[in-house]
């Protein structure tokens, strides 16, 4: 078939044989009849018919060189664009290459941290320049330097083993480790190992200098053990408080106690000693209340749930305020409706927020009355605990209501300079509310009175009927108890002789621990009163020394503790001492009385 080309040539090959046969006509024309002289033998016929016969194929053919000719130079054409186009496209890539290489040594000179290829037979193959910058070495230096140099042996046999543990294309293992630079001087680093899943089984690190984190890392722990410090500093600091506030107090309450017993006061220096019992116990809740609260900021509230009957909790709170609030003429009321139900939760605490609530009440109440109000609902298996107690005293007003439950804070100063108190009850409440993760609040009309309410979560118990003590024969003044007290205070020594002298016990005091342990070598106690901080030899120490005494003998003569300890940690460590019970000062009469007639004469095996 004639090709598309070739056709649009076709019209260009009739002109030029129609002039090939032209001229061979002219030439004959010439020849014959011009120059030869012979018309006879021009013959245009025969001349247009073989020019024709000639020119036609000859001009096809020239037509067909032509062609051939512009296929080869379009061809060339072609070539060089496309020459030119791979010419461009290379420069284009080479200038990429050269970018892109001109980028990684760009990032390879400034990146921080450094990063290096290792051969699996634990070679160097590459080393960004940002080691120098990290450890002092050159990169030469560095290509050359053996691996151990910067580590210790066993931070190196630590790397290794966790370089043997990862797998080609696997998850990378990181490590923290001391390094040393070329000057000695000591870095961290934190080095990120990985091997390349292509095959090469290539090791890549990736280190980067955690020097300063590290040393923040070293004082925060630092701080925190400087805080710990501080904090230990400060319950040593509670503790010799707690001693030395009730030590003093030990006395002026116990012989108030002892003059307001006797029968020789007049009315007027009754009423007195009255005052003075009245403004310890006053100093004494101060005490209570401040070592409460540290304790609670310090985090040292530990709550120890367990069943407990909230009607009883709420009749026993009211009856301890009941007689200061009958002093004033209030009228103190219990609603506790009959389907209450016990439950599992930290009876002890509870009642402390409840006390808390009353007494402030009696406190800011001048009349009317006091109501203790309990609700309880159920849901399943647990129960939500309202307790509210509602006063008509003075009332909150609105702009102080925020505020009432934050530490050492009360309405104003006008009511701290009236009513006195630290202000520590209601938030020593709040914080034991929030660690049962139950709610407090209140609810106050100013002049009307206020509403102070906590609700708690809870599971539902059972009550068990509790065990029966050993009966206890009362005190009496033919009661023969014989007892030791190791005490280093005179007065309290004359102040216990005082409380117990009418009831026949016939006590013996030594003034330390070592006085103690030889009064028990060389006589029989039914009962020893064992003060804990004492000169020469403490009391823990001095009950151990007992103990040990005492083991050969398969029984073992009880020992209280009479200490102004009365921190829990410190009753605990009284009783891991080998001490059977504990007496806190200030000493309560009825309490010390109780407690001698529960404890003497009894022994128990060692």
């Amino acid at each position: 078939m004639i090709s598309a080309r070739l056709r649009d040539r076709l019209p260009r090959a009739a002109p030029a044989a129609v002039l090939i046969v032209a001229a061979a006509v002219a030439m004959d024309f010439i020849v014959n009849v011009l120059i030869l002289g012979s018309p006879s033998t021009f013959t245009p016929l025969m001349t247009t018919l073989i020019s024709s016969i000639i020119a036609v194929p000859l001009s096809l053919w020239v037509v067909g060189q032509t062609l051939s000719l512009e296929r080869l130079r379009d061809a060339l054409s072609a070539s060089v664009a496309a020459k030119d186009a791979r010419q461009a496209e290379a420069e284009a890539a080479l200038e990429r290459l050269g970018e892109t290489k001109r980028l990684y040594r760009l990032l390879a000179d400034n990146l921080t941290d450094h990063v290096a290829l290792w051969s699996p037979k634990g070679e160097r193959i590459y080393s960004s320049p940002s080691i120098e910058r990290i450890t002092g070495y050159t990169l030469e230096e560095f290509m050359v330097l053996p691996p151990t140099a910067m580590v210790s042996e066993a931070d190196f046999a630590r790397v290794a083993a966790l370089i043997r543990t990862l797998q080609a294309g696997g998850p990378p293992a990181v490590a923290t480790y001391e390094s040393f630079r070329k000057d000695g001087a000591s870095i961290w680093l934190e080095s990120t190992y990985s091997r390349l899943g292509d095959g090469s089984n290539i090791l890549i690190v990736a280190s980067r200098d955690i020097t300063e984190r590290k040393q923040l890392e070293l004082e925060l722990v630092k701080a925190l053990e400087m805080a710990e410090g501080a904090s230990a500093a400060k319950s040593d600091f509670l503790a010799n408080m707690t001693h030395e506030l009730r030590t003093p107090l030990t006395a002026i309450i116990g012989f108030a106690e002892v003059l307001r017993r006797s029968r020789d006061l007049s009315k007027t220096a009754g009423r007195q000693v009255g005052h003075i019992l009245d403004a310890s116990h006053t100093l004494l809740s101060v005490v209570n209340d401040v070592l409460d609260f540290s304790r609670l900021e310090a985090g040292g509230l530990e709550l120890d749930p367990g069943p407990f009957d909230p009607a009883a909790m709420a009749s026993s709170c009211a009856a301890l305020v009941e007689e200061r609030a009958v002093a004033k003429g209030l009228a103190v009321r219990v609603k506790a409706p009959k389907s209450l139900q016990p439950m599992n939760l930290d009876g002890p605490r509870l009642s402390q927020v409840l006390l808390n609530f009353l007494s402030n009440a009696v406190k800011f109440t001048a009349h009317g009355s006091i109501t203790v109000a309990l609700s309880q609902t159920v849901d399943g298996e647990t129960a939500v605990l309202r307790g509210e107690v509602i006063d008509t005293g003075i009332g909150i007003a609105a702009e102080h209501r925020d505020n009432i439950f934050d530490r050492f804070s009360q309405a104003d100063a006008a009511v701290s300079r009236r009513f006195g108190g630290t202000g520590l009850g209601l938030a020593i409440s709040r914080r034991i509310i929030e660690r049962m993760d139950g709610r407090i609040g209140v609810d106050s009309v100013e002049g009307k009175g206020s509403t102070f309410w906590f609700e708690v979560r809870g599971p539902l118990a059972e009550l068990t009927a509790p065990e029966e003590e050993p009966a206890v024969e009362a005190l009496g003044a033919d009661a023969g108890v014989r007892l030791l007290l190791v005490e280093d205070n005179a007065v309290n020594r004359e102040l216990v002789r005082t409380m117990l002298e009418p009831f026949g016990v016939a006590l013996e005091t030594a003034n330390d621990g070592v006085a103690g342990v030889e009064a028990m070598r060389q006589g029989h106690y039914d009962l020893v009163l064992m003060d804990v901080q004492m000169p020469v030899m403490d009391g823990l120490t001095a009950t151990r020394e007992i103990r040990a005494m005492e083991g050969a003998r398969g029984a073992s003569t009880p020992i209280v503790g009479l200490t102004a300890n009365v921190l829990p940690e410190q009753i605990a460590t009284c009783l891991a001492a080998g001490m059977d019970d504990h007496l806190g000062k200030p000493i309560n009469p009825t309490k010390l009385l109780e407690t001698v007639a529960r404890w003497s004469g009894r022994t128990h095996a060692a």
